[in-house]
């Protein structure tokens, strides 16, 4: 009873008139009431640890989010572009992953500061036919994400014990909601499997990556200097970027750093949104060094100089699963284990990521309401069903095209979770004094149309290509192309909708900068009542994002 006046007391605690020019903030849901705000260092002694122990405390969100970096279709890429260009391209992994550090921090800063994450900020902002539009594709997003992942995984079983790539897909998908079941003992449990899964990548690659020896020099001049001199270099560079940032992820960062509990005012904001900075930088990092790793082992592979006619064909054309019998042929079969082992790591916990952030955009959009372990079934069934199909039909080889589909389908998605990422997380109505400061806007923007520039490049001249080379009549081709490219049209139409559609829904409240007690108050995370002001019990982390009980 006395956390239901407590909640009364906050939500008379602030009008709506304030120039920007303080720095006090008072972040709102999207229904109009005000989150509850405290200071730990007021009341909390937690808030008296040191510095490393309050940063442990935000581990977790950044080496989840990581895994979308270290996916099975991302390392394939990876195999491709080493296998080609050796190291030249190390380069372009390292700087997309400081451009793909800068849009995550967005997304961690945008649910930090305003306790909603994207989707549900979508919902709120857009109108209706709008905002369906906006889940469809984001769910398409989802299950386009995830294939790469199942298959990989199915991949890895076929690897280690022989078993046919549809009933791996199956054992993916049982095995990812057990894996789910860890919640039930809290997110730090399941967080903490995945860091290990992530080490057990590493520990895999570099043991390949010391065992192949590659030259340190050319490693070091394929990371810092740029250079795009061989055959298909630019095409591969483009698919390397491409391939980094994705569009569930946004949805999926601004959701996890919400199962952290923040003290809502403008130093623990601050202080949060430095933390998850940080976290995110750590975890990428690792994955830039499995993504050099994977480029390295491919490159030092396939540029033998008593490599076989046959593992040259393939070094050509290298896939997840080719990648095997190749390691196999030129280093023995405990090689091609270990990587079966690393693949099989990727597979496992980015599916977990992708099941994540199916439940979140499917709640934030639809505000569904059913048990969490049954909305874990169900987008979990909704993922795995094209590859199961698909695997069934064409087997291994049918499996390798869908990876291809996939990631041109997440290139044509991307622009719909990146864009109202860079508006809502740039904007005063969204995220008040914490919005992004003038060179930061400049900046992430920058990046964010040169990544979809990229990624639409990558699409258009993708299928242009297929439409010229594929053995269709021509009538044919002539209907495809009457087809799509009106569809094209609309779909820039759609990108230029986003971009400059003015935002109208206010979901940030501003303290009365008339009543110097009330910024006070809400600088301190005070709730005011008419004994003077009161300190708000600790504000209530998301528990819906934080944990996914089983049925009993």
């Amino acid at each position: 009873m006395a956390g239901i006046q407590q909640q009364e007391l906050v939500n008379d605690t602030l009008p709506a008139s304030w120039d920007g020019s303080s720095k006090q903030t008072a972040a709102v849901n999207v229904e109009g009431h005000p989150r509850p705000c405290i200071d730990h260092e007021l009341k909390d002694p937690s808030h008296q640890k040191s510095g490393w122990r309050k940063f442990l405390s935000y581990v977790g969100p950044g080496f989840l989010v990581s895994l979308a970096y270290l996916d099975p279709g991302n390392l394939e890429t990876d195999l491709q572009a080493g296998a080609n260009h050796k190291y030249e391209l190390l380069w372009v992994v390292l700087v997309g992953l400081i451009f793909a550090l800068t849009i995550q921090s967005l997304a961690a800063n945008l649910g930090v500061s305003t306790g909603k994450h994207l989707s549900e900020l979508c919902r709120a902002e857009y109108p209706r036919h709008v905002k369906y539009c906006l889940w469809l594709l984001a769910e398409i997003a989802v299950m386009a994400a995830d294939i790469p992942e199942v298959i990989g995984t199915a991949f890895a079983l076929n690897i280690l014990f022989n078993i046919p790539v549809w009933s791996g897909v199956l054992c993916t998908g049982c095995s990812t909601l057990l894996l789910l079941g860890l919640q039930k003992y809290g997110v730090r449990k399941l967080e903490l499997l995945i860091a290990v899964l992530v080490f057990v990548m590493a520990a895999c690659f570099f043991g390949e990556m010391r065992y192949v020896k590659p030259p340190a020099t050319d490693v070091l001049k394929g990371m810092f200097i740029p250079k795009l001199s061989g055959q298909g270099s630019t095409g591969d560079a483009i698919a390397l970027l491409g391939a980094l940032v994705m569009p569930h992820n946004l949805f999926l960062h601004s959701a996890l750093v919400l199962s952290r509990k923040t003290p809502n005012s403008v130093r623990g904001i601050n202080d949060a949104c430095r933390y998850f900075l940080i976290e995110s930088g750590l975890a990428l990092f690792v994955a830039f060094l499995i993504n050099l790793a994977v480029i390295s082992v491919s490159g030092t592979v396939c540029s033998a100089q008593n490599l076989s006619s046959e593992n040259a064909d393939r070094c050509g054309d290298l896939t997840l699963n080719s990648a095997s019998f190749l390691l196999q042929n030129v280093l023995g079969k405990s090689s091609s284990k270990i990587y079966a082992i690393a693949v099989l790591a990727s597979g496992q916990s980015s599916t977990i990521t992708g099941t994540y952030a199916g439940q979140y955009i499917m709640e934030g959009f639809l505000e569904l309401r059913m048990r969490k372990w049954i909305r874990n079934i169900v987008t979990r069934c909704i993922a795995i069903t094209p590859s199961l199909i698909v695997s069934i039909i064409g087997g291994s080889s049918g499996a390798g095209r869908l990876i291809i589909i996939a990631s041109m389908i997440l290139s044509f998605e991307l622009p719909f979770a990146l864009i109202p990422l860079l508006k809502f997380s740039s904007s005063t109505t969204k995220m008040g004094p914490h919005k992004n400061s003038i060179h930061i806007i400049v900046l992430s923007w920058i990046l964010g149309l040169g990544i979809i520039g990229i990624n639409i490049y990558y699409l258009s001249t993708g299928f242009v290509g297929w439409l010229i080379d594929n053995n269709l009549p021509k009538v044919a081709n002539v209907f495809i192309g009457i087809i799509l490219f009106p569809l094209m049209a609309v779909y820039i139409l759609a990108v230029i909708f986003l971009t400059f559609r003015k935002d109208t829904v206010v979901t940030f409240m501003e303290p009365n900068k008339n009543d110097p007690q009330q910024q006070t108050n809400m600088e301190n995370g005070l709730a005011k009542s008419t004994e003077g002001p009161v300190m708000v019990d600790r504000a209530p982390y998301r528990e819906d994002l934080a944990d996914i009980p089983l049925p009993e």
